[in-house]
């Protein structure tokens, strides 16, 4: 595999390194570079700049309004991207129900759907997970009963990252119980605005609202809205997964969080020296930056595959044990690199040092490390945890 750029790919990364510099906000980068909360503006803004510029969606085909870039293309577009510090927009339009709406779903529905997704006006989340079917998907129970032109739909969703922000969601529903649990699942868009859905905010540790609990009660879905063949929900389910898991690897961001730890290594000191000079601290950087090209390599060749077939295969699985691993051990580094000054959260962050000194400020680089690390706890769980995936890729790889 040549990982050289040619001319043109060169060119096309000093494209999109020209309109970051002139259109992604100076505030919204302070955010993302400093690990700070970001809201919905933050978000919405930075994908209404990419539709205007036709990059709404790097993955779409030329056809449904995206760029008909290829994976080199894609990869560069994302790391120029994580470099330059934009937001990493919310998957579940762009990456996940679009790309189920354009391999499986009608004509109407691609018109009426994928346009919105493109320019932001409608904001989506995700319907998976109930209280007693996280990992173990295939045994969810929330229903939806067939009555004449509509479905009604009685149960509850959980862990539904940002849904207070959405528009819609797209759900699996059980809409037969007779056979094995992955049959009788359908794949339903619905509209949060529609009478019997409740949002209901999970607050986490770090005091953030992110995700909810969605209830629904006598919901009533017009049939149109059914994504495919009843209870084939199932093919479609596992087809968006595999999307979601090459995503949540996050080699983009990766790689800039990897740079932020070595800029905080190096201005924190041990013994009089840089920490980044300390030669454990430096080892344990170094292993993270050599599993990570490898990751990289490695996410290239499932992305080309990927090219040839609808989805990306138990790859996909591989991608998400190591990229959250990877992820996971940056953050933690980055605690210790700062020690005792990453026990505070954002809002105790500017308050007094530990000698108890209400005039002395923390170093600014440690206010949001304790919280950033308790939340990316939860990247080797969502997405099917990374037990799970060592199963498929026991299975379906090695033939175990």
């Amino acid at each position: 595999m040549n990982l050289d750029l040619t001319p043109e790919e060169s060119q096309f990364r000093d494209e999109i390194r020209a309109f970051l510099q002139n259109q992604l906000p100076a505030d919204t980068r302070h955010k993302v570079i400093n690990g700070l909360m970001l809201v919905r503006e933050d978000y919405t803004q930075w994908q209404q700049a990419l539709y205007r510029q036709g990059w709404g969606a790097p993955s779409w085909p030329r056809e449904f309004g995206g760029t008909g870039w290829d994976v080199t293309r894609q990869t560069i577009f994302e790391d120029a991207c994580a470099a330059a510090g934009s937001p990493r927009l919310p998957p579940f339009g762009t990456r996940m129900v679009g790309p189920v709406i354009i391999a499986f779903g009608n004509r109407a529905q691609q018109d009426r759907f994928l346009p919105k997704i493109l320019s932001a006006e409608h904001w989506w989340c995700q319907g998976y997970s109930e209280p007693e079917a996280g990992s173990d998907l295939a045994s969810l129970k929330m229903r939806a009963r067939r009555e004449g032109e509509h479905y009604v739909v009685d149960g509850q969703k959980t862990w539904t990252t940002l849904a207070q922000y959405a528009d819609w969601i797209f759900c699996l529903v059980r809409t037969d119980s007779s056979g094995k649990p992955q049959q009788g699942i359908s794949f339903l868009l619905i509209d949060m605005q529609t009478p019997g859905v409740t949002v209901r905010p999970i607050i986490t540790l770090d005091g953030r609202h992110e995700i909810n609990e969605v209830w629904f009660d006598n919901v009533k879905v017009p049939v149109e809205n059914l994504v495919g063949d009843e209870n084939k929900g199932w093919t479609y389910a596992k087809f968006l997964l595999g999307h979601e898991r090459t995503n949540i690897a996050g080699i983009g961001i990766a790689k800039r969080e990897l740079q932020r730890l070595k800029q905080i290594a190096a201005t924190e000191q041990l013994r009089g020296k840089a920490l980044l000079e300390d030669p454990l601290f430096a080892a344990e950087v170094a292993r993270i930056e050599i599993e990570l090209a490898a990751l990289e390599i490695t996410n290239l060749r499932v992305l080309a595959a990927e090219q040839t077939r609808r989805a990306p295969g138990a790859g996909a699985s591989l991608l998400k044990i190591k990229g959250t691993e990877i992820q996971q051990a940056i953050s933690e580094l980055m605690v210790q690199a700062v020690g005792p000054y990453a026990l505070p959260w954002f809002a105790d962050a500017a308050i007094t040092d530990l000698s108890g000194d209400a005039g002395a400020t923390l170093p600014a680089h440690a206010a949001p490390l304790a919280a950033q690390y308790c939340n990316l706890r939860k990247l080797s769980i969502f997405g099917g945890s990374n037990e799970i995936q060592k199963n498929i890729v026991a299975q379906s790889i090695l033939g175990l």
